[in-house]
């Protein structure tokens, strides 16, 4: 749609963008697109949902809502709300939770002491910096800008693998 991804395809014969389920935007669902694109190195196409949602985000006082309709940017220049939409709602409440991990790229293995962190920022965040992210026994921060990142606070024991995770 611009904003996001919509459960099914303007070019489906049973679209309708204000359909709950037939072509609406649901941020959770585009969390977990760009959570799993990330993760298969399509980076490009990650940021792109990464960077719809923070824009959706701004519209909305910086509550994501349960879903919203699925009018195409091009069409109203705005994400149009959808009429029974709840906000909040815990599972785009967590959203944000799963958009930050996902361009960290953050990954931790405790029970191998390892931590994956790589993070990689779309072009709409310059710098980011995360801190008190708990990890075992350790409250880790993390800085990070376009080209390195720094950090600190791991718990004894724990490796910092700079890279993202392998998929195997």
């Amino acid at each position: 749609s611009g904003w996001g991804i919509r459960t099914l395809a303007g070019s489906m014969g049973a679209f309708n963008p204000v359909s709950y389920h037939n072509g609406s935007v649901w941020p959770h669902d585009n969390a977990i697109i760009a959570a799993g694109l990330m993760r298969y190195g399509e980076v490009a196409a990650a940021h792109r949902i990464i960077e719809a949602m923070l824009e959706v985000s701004a519209h909305y006082a910086g509550r994501l809502p349960e879903l919203f309709s699925g009018i195409g940017r091009e069409e109203i220049g705005v994400p149009a709300p959808f009429p029974s939409s709840c906000s909040p709602q815990a599972w785009a409440a967590a959203t944000p939770l799963l958009l930050l991990r996902t361009i960290l790229r953050w990954d931790p293995c405790l029970p191998h002491t390892r931590l994956w962190c790589a993070p990689s920022l779309p072009s709409s965040i310059g710098e980011l910096q995360v801190s008190g992210l708990q990890l075992d026994s350790g409250h880790v921060r993390i800085d990070a800008s376009r080209h390195q990142a720094a950090v600190s606070g791991l718990p004894s024991g724990v490796e910092l693998i700079a890279a993202p995770r392998p998929t195997r």
